[in-house]
């Protein structure tokens, strides 16, 4: 492992699944552990019942995006055990473990963090080629190195090569840390746009988001870092009293009234409401509180936005 470790590992399908071992996909999953990876079709055969098997079953842990660093401790035959480390968890203090098929990540050089960065702002945007050519449809969220700027098309460093980018579908940054920091209303806004988005368990991606991994990119995407589970959400950033809740806390609820484990999270959407990703509906939503079956299995809030001077 040492010269792999020289350099970087990244994903190279627009979104790869981190799954729980090697054992975990079944007949129906593999169209989702190719490269390309046939994502819109996977998702797409699934019926209901598999989709919450993933959750149920626990057989997904997260996802990974176009680009996103990982850390590779073990390859085993066709997988590797990986660290995102971008999204922090508290089941290794390095990011978010698992396992990915092998032929979803790529070692690069380590050049590859190179500011700035290019930054996938629409809910999905085409990656062209070094022809300019269609190559992959990616993610909002999604960012890569930046070449070269020109008035309608970015240059950018992809796992393949070079590619580009249709400049009005991007956004430019020094780096990921340097967003610049929205404020309650902003993270709302942001999620409003993925209304009607089917539920996907372990989601990270605008193809479909779980209630955590919504939650982390809206606040990724307006410059805040959070810890990808609802559980280690509700351990961080400011504690929020029920009475005093703002647009764009983060809501937190027990599967079990009064034990405390929290299974699910929404963001407060002002009135009583909260928009959320939802296992047992359409996806993403605003619903009323009061009422509903959260009402009595709210437990916690917290704000991790920065609050504006008065």
């Amino acid at each position: 492992m040492s010269q792999q470790q020289a350099n970087i590992w990244v994903c190279n399908v627009s979104v790869a699944t981190i799954w729980t071992d090697s054992e975990s996909p079944r007949v129906i999953d593999q169209v989702g552990l190719t490269k390309p990876v046939l994502l819109q079709k996977w998702y797409d055969e699934l019926t209901k019942k598999q989709r919450d098997h993933l959750c149920y079953e626990k057989r997904v842990q997260s996802q990974l995006l176009y680009g996103e660093e990982v850390i590779v401790d073990q390859i085993e035959g066709k997988w590797a055990k990986i660290i995102a480390v971008n999204q922090p968890s508290k089941k290794d203090e390095r990011g978010y473990p698992g396992w990915v098929p092998l032929t979803q990540l790529k070692l690069v050089s380590q050049d590859w963090r190179e500011p700035p960065i290019a930054l996938v702002t629409n809910e999905q945007t085409i990656l062209y080629d070094s022809n300019k050519l269609p190559f992959l449809e990616l993610s909002y969220g999604t960012y890569l190195p930046v070449l070269k700027q020109q008035e309608s098309w970015i240059k950018v460093r992809t796992p393949e090569g070079e590619g580009w980018f249709q400049a009005k579908n991007i956004k430019v940054y020094n780096s990921i840390k340097d967003l610049p920091q929205g404020n309650g209303q902003s993270i709302v806004k942001s999620a409003e746009q993925f209304l009607k988005l089917p539920y996907f368990w372990g989601g990270m991606s605008a193809f479909g988001y779980d209630c955590s991994g919504f939650a982390y990119t809206m606040h990724k995407m307006n410059g805040y870092r959070i810890p990808r589970d609802a559980s280690d959400q509700a351990l961080q950033g400011k504690q929020v009293a029920f009475n005093e809740l703002k647009i764009g806390d983060l809501l937190f609820f027990e599967g079990d009234i009064g034990k405390g484990n929290i299974n699910h999270v929404g963001i407060y959407y002002g009135n009583g409401q909260m928009i959320h990703s939802s296992i047992s509906s359409t996806g993403i939503e605003v619903i009323s509180l009061a009422g509903s079956r959260y009402e009595s299995k709210l437990c916690e809030a917290r704000r991790y936005y920065q609050e504006e001077s008065t």
